[in-house]
């Protein structure tokens, strides 16, 4: 650790309480969008997240590769496409336009690898048949259902609850072709009017969860070292999603650690279409700079579920401005050692993406604490 300090590096990353060293590279898979409707903040929130992590672990050292999928096989998308009486492809690619549009706004980096699940068919069906020699999927009616009972208790222990976040998230729990109502389907039979692929199981398509792991299998491996995405991905999604990956390859944990950002809320109900509460990011700019934006979202704990108030927008954008003048005071000016002041700012960074107290640092010494964290966070 000494020798680390000494060479001007802030330390290891934590992140939820794992330490997570690295060795030249850190391999991000982020859970991007289901492109049929506009980017809301609930959105912008777990990217920009992403994006900040990406932007201290670079200052820490490391290359960092980030795989952010795009979902365009999923059954919100296909509904929303008709709705539109679009061909489902064309409407995704428009959608995907315009959250490319708003991350572009908000200064979130473009990931180094983006996979389309619709040309990731091969692998799932790899996955598949590899599950399925393994014991570890079965067939059924032209569909193949991995065994998710132990994940869904591990993940999460009150099987009442799992049993309603599975059938929130459309794993249909009911469905009387499983074993167990936590099997969730690797490949499905295609209904009519929908798109299907050739498979040793007839014409279907994959399932959510087993796109995602067949797109961070082939762009990774066996292993990553974050699983990042939405607070509400926690279950079922990313849990079934290292399920499948370990299941596969026998390497365990599938992620060394996890950033699932805090669910927005606005009144106490989550920010969704299904509520009808959603704040476009398109929208906010209008009104207020991106660096107000990515402030009002950052200045918390990563983790943490939050509620969305123009009032606390127009706080994070005095708040911006106090660090600009912060930013514009000599060294010293406070009293304090400027070099001191940069390496605590680093170290409240690189422990557990601690923004709140590196802010305070900041504000508090000015100089090149100020600039130095008005850059590592893409607020200038």
């Amino acid at each position: 650790m000494d020798q680390i300090e000494a060479a001007g590096l802030p330390g290891p990353m934590t992140l939820g309480g794992i330490s997570l060293p690295l060795v030249g590279r850190a391999r991000v898979y982020a859970c991007g969008i289901t492109p049929y409707d506009v980017t809301h903040v609930g959105h912008a929130a777990a990217f920009v997240w992403i994006d900040t992590l990406a932007r201290v672990l670079r200052d820490s050292g490391a290359e960092v590769i980030i795989c952010r999928n795009v979902t365009d096989v999923d059954d919100v998308l296909l509904a929303a496409a008709g709705r539109a009486g679009s061909p489902y492809d064309r409407f995704a690619a428009i959608q995907q336009f315009y959250f490319d549009r708003d991350m572009a706004a908000l200064g979130v980096g473009q990931p180094a690898l983006q996979p389309r699940a619709h040309a990731f068919i091969g692998q799932v069906i790899s996955l598949a048949a590899g599950l399925l020699d393994r014991g570890a999927a079965y067939e059924r009616d032209g569909q193949v259902f991995f065994r998710g009972g132990a994940a869904a208790r591990e993940a999460v222990p009150d099987r009442e609850l799992a049993l309603r976040l599975a059938t929130e998230y459309g794993d249909d729990p009911a469905d009387p072709a499983k074993d167990d109502p936590f099997d969730v389907a690797i490949w499905r039979a295609s209904k009519s009017g929908e798109p299907g692929w050739a498979s040793p199981w007839g014409t279907g398509r994959p399932g959510w969860h087993a796109e995602c792991a067949a797109m961070a299998l082939h762009a990774f491996g066996p292993a990553v070292d974050v699983q990042a995405g939405g607070g509400d991905l926690r279950f079922p999604h990313h849990a079934y999603q290292a399920a499948l990956a370990e299941a596969l390859t026998g390497v365990r944990p599938f992620s060394r650690a996890r950033l699932n950002a805090g669910v927005v809320r606005v009144a106490g109900a989550k920010m969704a279409k299904s509520t009808g509460n959603l704040i476009l990011v398109s929208e906010l700019l209008k009104e207020h700079s991106a660096a107000a934006v990515r402030l009002l979202i950052l200045d918390r704990r990563w983790d943490r579920d939050w509620d969305f108030s123009r009032e606390g927008l127009d706080e994070a954008a005095a708040r911006l401005e106090r660090l600009h003048a912060a930013a514009g005071r000599p060294e010293g000016a406070a009293g304090g050692d400027g070099d001191a002041a940069v390496t605590a700012m680093r170290a409240a960074l690189v422990h557990d993406l601690d923004v709140p107290t590196a802010l305070r640092i900041a504000e508090e010494e000015g100089g090149q604490a100020a600039r130095s964290l008005g850059t590592l966070l893409g607020l200038w």
